[in-house]
């Protein structure tokens, strides 16, 4: 059953490039895997994913252990207490938004791994039940970012409300694009040219939009067994 979903999931994401005329290749499938177990992942993995995510660290870290060719990516918020831990078990983290972790997260990160690749987290919509750090305060974490050479700032994400349709998501989507495109580029620091953007519901917006990862587990993994989101 995974490996069908996954294949009809990477159907959909190939569509929505051609749609979009953009290349297949510019978006990748992050596996929303938290709450599943380590067989599911294994599955998952057998059927050629790489890239999962995980925010229950208790859960996650022994997945890690058992697998550990699979890239991982830690998303939503980020407790100060778990950045140790965050930053020697993941590849990746979404939901950055604080100086403060940041050089929490830089100083743990072990010598002999590449720096931690982190993308933060815009709170667009200002709800309070979510994370993120208001757009007008994006500029200033970037360039805090940049002076800590063990994370890597790779890009943006956020979550639209659910109450949003498809196109008060788009117009989300394409809000945090730009903000993006805003950020002065370094090349030789970083590659800040990625959008962490979509879920199962609204993928096709997401990547007519201009995402560059869809963070994808109701349609990989079924429904999950903990409150939440549905991804």
């Amino acid at each position: 059953m995974i490996s069908e979903n996954l294949k009809q999931v990477q159907t959909r994401i190939i569509d929505a490039c051609l749609n979009a005329n953009r290349l297949p290749s510019d978006v990748n499938l992050l596996a929303v895997s938290k709450t599943k177990p380590i067989e599911d992942v294994a599955r998952a993995m057998e059927a050629g994913q790489c890239h999962f995510g995980e925010n229950y660290l208790q859960d996650a870290i022994p997945k890690i252990q058992a697998l550990p060719h699979a890239r991982w990516h830690f998303i939503g918020q980020i407790q100060s207490n778990k950045t140790r831990d965050i930053a020697a078990h993941f590849d990746f983290v979404h939901g950055l938004a604080s100086e403060k972790i940041a050089t929490r997260l830089n100083a743990h990160r072990p010598e002999d791994k590449a720096p931690l690749g982190v993308f933060i987290q815009v709170n667009l919509a200002s709800e309070t039940s979510k994370g993120g750090l208001a757009p007008e305060a994006l500029p200033a974490l970037v360039d805090h970012i940049r002076t800590l050479s063990r994370l890597e700032f790779m890009g943006l994400m956020a979550l639209p409300p659910q109450s949003f349709g498809q196109r008060a998501r788009r117009d989300f989507f394409i809000t945090l694009r730009q903000l993006l495109e805003q950020l002065p580029a370094d090349p030789e620091i970083d590659r800040a040219n990625q959008l962490s953007m979509g879920m199962s519901d609204d993928l096709e917006t997401a990547i007519a939009s201009g995402a560059t990862w869809v963070r994808i587990g109701t349609a990989i993994f079924g429904a999950r067994s903990k409150n939440g989101e549905t991804l």
